[in-house]
């Protein structure tokens, strides 16, 4: 089968585009070996690929824009899946309109609002599906009230004629309302616009703004023409909501230990939904550990783009029942710690470490086999293992200041690698910062 890629991008002289995906055909999802497009006009980029169907079911791709200084810029989303296991078919034709990463619909995508603050507003409704078909359509719209669905209209028999009393309706799947259509030859090039419908008062309710849109991709019995058409043009004023914000070592409750703790964000969840609030805004929760004093407390100053800081962790569940007594013999630090008026950082911060260090000695060796802990750091030892490395010559060379090391002031990673080797002497310091990570992640 031949997939043909079509994307809509506007470029200048030296720029290029790729797409990338899952088969090896466009790279697996390796950014250098995606597959490079050819300009066509000033409207598309085009590129081709063979795939057999018997050994792909689902390709789901995206695409890269190259700038004339030679910077990569991905699109946002990841969501365009394209079925290649309809039998009979000889070419699969892919439309497409460039995700812009800061569109504002892309927020309305992320779990909080799929899963919790807009999940209420899906609206299912029974499109009409011919048996066979021509053309695919497919629109995003997160913002749609409780009964409002998408609907298309166009200037053809097959799309519609503008009869806004029979709109076609699209149904939802997978984010994407979408309609299927057997679009004749004779009908292109096909004019047409996404608009509004409501499904509990069955009316019309208002074209998306801008110029029509078109497709002029003939038909053909073997071919399936694809078109993701990005947003519909509707107003993004769908949805506020209130919210608060606050950083982590406020949240300070009985249960933490001198500080507030991921585990506190649960109790400020269950205010917030009691006070009708819909968003919690977080200071930022990255190591800033660079001295191990009091200025080391300002959030802004992270030593890492990706490590959680290890005072919001919590004690109490890696210590779990096995540990338990490590906990109970900090009873009375604890109470004076949660008793102060402020945060002691440095107090909280020694005590902290000292206990977690001993939990890790204690769980070493089960820790490190853990099929978890596994997952987890395969999936981060991109940065992880630099990190803990760091956090070890840090302490080692007391300063942070990497220029004033005497071995390892330059970053190498294969050098860097070799000396968290676990066969090393220091090992142990260096699993600790895995195993701090790790239980931050899940708490």
């Amino acid at each position: 089968m031949k997939i043909q890629f079509y994307i809509r991008f506007s470029t200048q002289p030296g720029e290029s585009l790729a797409v990338t995906g899952n088969i090896d055909q466009l790279g697996k999802k390796d950014i250098k070996s995606a597959l490079e497009l050819d300009y066509l006009d000033k409207e598309f980029w085009h590129g081709s690929i063979e795939v057999d169907p018997n050994e792909v079911a689902k390709i789901q791709y995206s695409y890269i824009f190259h700038n004339a200084t030679g910077d990569i810029v991905q699109e946002g989303g990841s969501d365009r899946i394209a079925d290649v296991t309809k039998m009979g078919l000889e070419q699969l034709c892919l439309i497409d309109t460039w995700n812009y990463s800061g569109d504002y619909g892309n927020v309305f995508y992320t779990d909080p609002f799929k899963k919790v603050l807009l999940k209420d507003n899906d609206v299912r409704v029974k499109s009409k599906s011919p048996k066979t078909f021509t053309h695919i359509f497919k629109v995003q719209a997160p913002l749609l009230s409780k009964h409002e669905v998408i609907c298309m209209l166009g200037n053809s028999p097959a799309t519609g004629q503008w009869d806004i009393g029979s709109p076609l309706l699209c149904s939802l799947e997978n984010g994407w309302w979408s309609i299927k259509l057997n679009i004749p030859s004779g009908e292109f090039p096909i004019l047409y616009k996404y608009g509004v419908y409501n499904a509990s008062d069955k009316t019309f309710s208002v074209y998306e703004s801008g110029n029509n849109r078109s497709v002029n991709e003939d038909s053909d019995d073997k071919k399936i023409t694809i078109v993701h058409d990005s947003f519909a043009r509707l107003r993004n004023d769908g949805w506020k909501g209130a919210g608060v914000s606050i950083p982590v070592f406020s949240l300070k409750s009985k249960e933490s230990f001198g500080v507030g703790e991921f585990r506190d964000i649960r109790l400020l969840a269950d205010w917030a939904k009691k006070t009708g609030l819909k968003l919690i805004q977080l200071l930022p929760v990255n190591d800033t550990t660079a001295t191990h004093t009091w200025k080391d407390s300002y959030p802004y100053a992270s030593i890492s783009a990706f490590a959680l800081h290890p005072i919001y962790i919590n004690l109490a569940e890696i210590a779990g029942k096995h540990q338990g007594d490590i906990i109970k013999s900090l009873r009375k630090k604890h109470k004076q710690l949660n008793d102060l008026p402020g945060i002691d950082y440095e107090q909280v911060s020694r005590f902290k470490l000292s206990a977690a260090r001993e939990l890790f000695m204690a769980q070493k060796e089960k820790f490190l086999q853990d099929a978890g802990f596994l997952e987890f750091f395969e999936e981060n030892k991109h940065w992880l293992i630099p990190y803990s490395a760091f956090c070890y010559l840090r302490d080692r060379n007391g300063t942070a200041d990497f220029a004033n090391w005497k071995l390892y002031s330059e970053f190498n990673r294969t050098a860097i690698e070799k000396y968290v080797s676990p066969k090393a002497k220091h090992y142990d310091s260096i699993a600790f910062h895995y195993f701090l990570q790790y239980h931050l992640h899940i708490q």
